[in-house]
């Protein structure tokens, strides 16, 4: 209960938002949002204070028959055998242009963007950030992800204004 009380404000923070001019950030195509639901393992992102000490990050999306996706994230907290923490939230299309562009709320009314900037051909991996570049996440639907995929990711954020030096990598069980 006491991480969540201390999730909330950061989160309602993060979420706020400004008035600030960014540079656009593109997004991919198409996304067809029954392949991208399922599991994802997190490889990479951003720090931020609502995943402060997380270790074997996943999020698993499931479509829900009113046209929203069930977000469900989990990891451990401090280490690979701690305690399991969970959060359950959903997502709306903010674009069906593309279904690129979600709008995803743990704590209603509060949303915050997720926007997939890069994704895999056969959806093996995933760019998520948004538009203002305070948070990013890199995506692969197993526990590790290719050495060369995940440099050739590294080398196209900068054309994206993203800093790549400031991706940490999350640490994952080995299967």
């Amino acid at each position: 209960m006491r991480g969540t009380k201390m999730m909330v404000p950061s989160l309602a923070l993060a979420l706020s938002g400004c008035a600030i001019f960014y540079p656009p950030l593109d997004v991919v195509d198409d996304v067809d949002l029954a392949r991208y639901a399922g599991k994802w393992y997190e490889i990479a992102s951003y720090p931020t204070p609502f995943q402060a000490g997380c270790t074997a990050t996943t999020a698993e999306y499931t479509l829900r028959d009113d046209g929203r996706v069930m977000v469900v994230n989990t990891c451990r907290g401090g280490s690979l055998d701690g305690p399991v923490r969970r959060i359950q939230g959903s997502a709306r299309v903010a674009d069906a242009s593309t279904n690129a562009k979600l709008k995803v709320s743990f704590f209603p009314p509060f949303e915050g963007d997720y926007w997939i900037i890069e994704l895999g051909e056969d959806y093996e991996y995933a760019v998520v950030g948004v538009p203002n570049r305070a948070f990013l996440w890199i995506l692969s639907r197993t526990p590790t992800l290719d050495e060369a995929v995940y440099q050739s990711i590294l080398e196209r954020l900068p054309e994206k204004e993203y800093d790549p030096a400031l991706l940490v990598r999350t640490l994952q069980p080995t299967e």
